[in-house]
């Protein structure tokens, strides 16, 4: 038995991803991502108080570890 899936055909793609496991482990769907323009421009929002700050952490690569 295998497990498919596609966020393609989620039923609250969009409005939910924040809360689903799987853009947890893969990340969300291209379409999904903010560029620094809109990044700022939310955080210039927030700052204001009109919207609430973002939650989103963005991946920063660890230190090369080397296998012994």
């Amino acid at each position: 038995m295998s497990t498919r899936i596609d966020c393609d055909t989620c039923a609250v793609r969009g409005l939910a991803c924040q809360d689903c496991v799987v853009t947890v482990l893969l990340g969300p769907p291209p379409e999904l991502t903010f560029d620094d323009d809109e990044r700022r421009a939310l955080a210039v929002l927030a700052d204001g108080g009109l919207v609430p700050p973002l939650r989103l952490v963005s991946p920063v690569e660890g230190p090369d570890v080397a296998s012994a």
